[in-house]
């Protein structure tokens, strides 16, 4: 389809994604990274919120969601289905939950894709194998869309696997307070399916380009780290505003970020030819 052969592609991400799992200094880190914001630092603070129960400590941290949005404030739940009244700690643990995490689903999955991608094609040179790579029967396109499978696949297993973790944790601890299993909420649903996709997609885009021009690894991770920071301010200021209740904003911007995420992949695309892999033009 599209003079691209699938096969070629899908043997080029897992000849990467089989490199990457034998790369125990890379995945026990990010493993780890992974581990301690979406699971060690949410149950701490979950259940330390939940465990003091209404004392003043609680009661001052409740007086600082009067600062979110109306919209936010709305969804923050009152009373129980049955009717009781929620109490000051589970509308906290509910506002935590649901909104100051949210950096979370952002930062760690472009954290661990940037870096995949930031050695993908210059790692081909660095490891010797990048004229195997450019006299394969693989065209650049193909190549090029294996790279970035094999950069997205770590970032999406991080976001499932996380994501559903802290979800089990949130409804485990919190829900008990709230009169009820509640996570994941609409909003998060958005944020996760339709905003963060096309902002890890551009991001990587970016990312792939560095890797095939620059002439080291250290300096396609340099690189990259200019680039995705911006991008993850970007993609986090989007997600925010999808929790904290925008309209149909979310969706729209959304929207516009899947055409540029589409755009700048048909351009870095490009940036991939057999001379790059060989190192004869790995110039800027």
């Amino acid at each position: 389809m599209f003079g691209l052969h699938l096969a070629r592609i899908v043997t080029v991400a897992r000849t990467d994604l089989k490199q990457l799992a034998q790369a125990r200094d890379f995945w026990v880190p990010m493993t780890l990274l992974g581990s301690f914001f979406f699971v060690i630092i949410p149950t701490i603070l979950l259940l330390t919120i939940t465990a003091i129960g209404d004392i003043q400590v609680v009661d001052q941290i409740s007086d600082t969601l009067d600062v979110l949005p109306a919209a936010a404030q709305s969804q923050i739940p009152q009373t129980t289905p049955s009717g009781a009244e929620v109490s000051d700690a589970g509308r906290t643990a509910y506002a935590l939950s649901v909104f100051l995490f949210a950096p979370v689903a952002v930062i760690v999955p472009l954290t661990i894709s940037t870096a995949v991608g930031a050695a993908t094609i210059v790692g081909e040179r660095e490891r010797g194998t990048g004229e195997f790579l450019a006299h394969s029967p693989a065209g650049v396109r193909e190549i090029y869309l294996g790279k970035l499978i094999a950069s997205l696949v770590p970032g999406y297993i991080t976001t499932v696997v996380g994501f559903g973790l802290y979800s089990l944790i949130v409804n485990l601890v919190v829900g008990p307070e709230v009169g009820g299993w509640f996570f994941p909420t609409a909003q998060w649903w958005v944020m996760i399916g339709w905003v963060l996709p096309p902002f890890l997609a551009i991001c990587l885009s970016l990312v792939l380009r560095l890797s095939a021009k620059v002439r080291s690894t250290a300096a396609a991770q340099q690189a990259s780290g200019l680039v995705s920071l911006p991008l993850i301010m970007i993609a986090y200021s989007q997600s925010t505003g999808v929790l904290f209740g925008a309209g149909y904003l979310p969706v729209v911007l959304g929207a516009i970020a899947w055409g540029a995420a589409l755009l700048f992949l048909a351009k870095g695309v490009q940036s991939v030819t057999r001379s790059r892999l060989l190192g004869v033009a790995a110039g800027i």
